[in-house]
């Protein structure tokens, strides 16, 4: 009797335990290639550059805005809105990627950019 009260017992918490690990937010994000990053743009989003702001000054795709990944990990979204759609760009996909799935967590519009700056072959801004 005993053996099966400690076999139930450590079933209904083993349960317990796997029902409470999964607790995370799963991103909800597209990611898109960099020849697709203007045609974005054109339909109304907003290029958000998440590299550092010495970074973006060197050269940055025209009307992006800059947001280091740095302040968002802090949980400054300032200037971003939640009701606006935007595409998320960095150096080389990386960042990119972390800010897009922090973003999305928070309900934030985003669409990645699996590459990044490092291999845009368009005209860019300092």
């Amino acid at each position: 009797m005993k053996k099966n009260l400690l076999l139930i017992t450590i079933i209904s918490v083993l349960t317990l335990l796997a029902a409470c690990g999964d607790t995370e937010v799963e991103a909800d994000y597209q990611t898109i290639d960099l020849d697709e990053v203007l045609t974005k743009q054109e339909e109304g989003y907003t290029i958000v550059d998440v590299r550092e702001v010495n970074e973006y000054e060197a050269g940055h795709i025209e009307g992006a805005i800059n947001k280091p990944l740095s302040e968002l990990r802090e949980g400054n979204f300032e200037p971003l809105v939640d009701d606006e759609p935007y595409v998320i760009i960095c150096e080389t996909g990386n960042r990119s990627q972390q800010a897009s799935d922090l973003l999305s967590k928070e309900s934030y519009d985003v669409i990645n950019v699996s590459e990044g700056m490092s291999t845009w072959q368009g005209d860019v801004v300092q």
